[in-house]
């Protein structure tokens, strides 16, 4: 531990498996108070206890496509903390579908989550997070497939697509306000998480997809968001940064 987040606090959504609940140990390792939120109390108290105790962090029940449930949540972690320096908005789901097949419900839901969520929490960590002394970071989950066209992830695609271009539009917002407020997007490759089963994992592995010859651990994107999240990131905004062991370099 060195200290680079020593005096923050960070809400994580989706923080309770995956690249979520990495980044929730690597913000705790490196000295924040942490707030980790998902759907189901009984896995995220669990996730919680494992990191630490209720000093450092806490679980808090979210559906992170309730706005309601955003300004209450925000509401209580400065109850708790006193401020919220930093939000990761890692919840996310995939459903797969191709543009003939996929069904508006599967749309709907995909955005509700992956894109209705996102622009919830960003638009309520700018109203609580702006103007602070110590600077603020939102750090939004996108993917590689915001880049690049999936013909089987119609909805996904169009979600990962919308949040890298909101984030865009929220940071420059942000630095012609001088909130002191930075927004940048996080594109991860194939990573090990459960949204990953075993067969795409060994396919995704193969060079001609993923040219360093193996998927990413979610250590990878924990360890970038503790960059972001820190003051040696002060000068990054509206940018994006692609963990993905080469695949969009091919």
């Amino acid at each position: 531990m060195s200290g680079r987040l020593n005096g923050r606090v960070a809400i994580i959504t989706g923080g309770t498996s995956g690249i979520g609940l990495a980044t929730a140990q690597e913000f705790v390792r490196e000295g924040a108070k942490v707030v980790i939120t998902g759907r189901r109390a009984d896995v995220g108290q669990k996730a919680a206890e494992s990191i630490g105790g209720q000093e450092v962090i806490r679980y808090v029940q979210q559906d992170t496509s309730d706005e309601k449930g955003w300004a209450d949540l925000f509401a209580q972690v400065i109850k708790w903390h006193g401020a919220v320096h930093i939000l990761v908005n890692s919840a996310g789901i995939a459903i797969g579908g191709d543009i003939e097949h996929v069904s508006l419900a599967d749309w709907r839901k995909t955005m509700a989550i992956n894109l209705d969520g996102v622009f919830l929490g960003t638009k309520y960590g700018v109203i609580n997070m702006k103007n602070q002394k110590m600077g603020a970071s939102i750090i939004n989950l996108s993917s590689i497939e915001g880049f690049v066209g999936d013909p089987n992830l119609a909805a996904y695609n169009a979600s990962k697509g919308g949040v890298r271009i909101l984030s865009k539009s929220a940071a420059l917002y942000c630095a012609k306000h001088d909130y002191n407020l930075r927004v940048n997007t996080v594109h991860p490759g194939y990573i090990k998480t459960p949204m990953v089963p075993p067969r795409l994992e060994e396919y995704q592995s193969q060079r001609q997809q993923t040219p360093m010859g193996h998927i990413g651990e979610p250590s990878d994107i924990a360890h970038l968001c503790v960059y972001l999240a820190s003051d040696e990131a002060k000068f990054a905004t509206g940018a994006e940064f692609v963990v993905d062991g080469g695949y969009l370099a091919q």
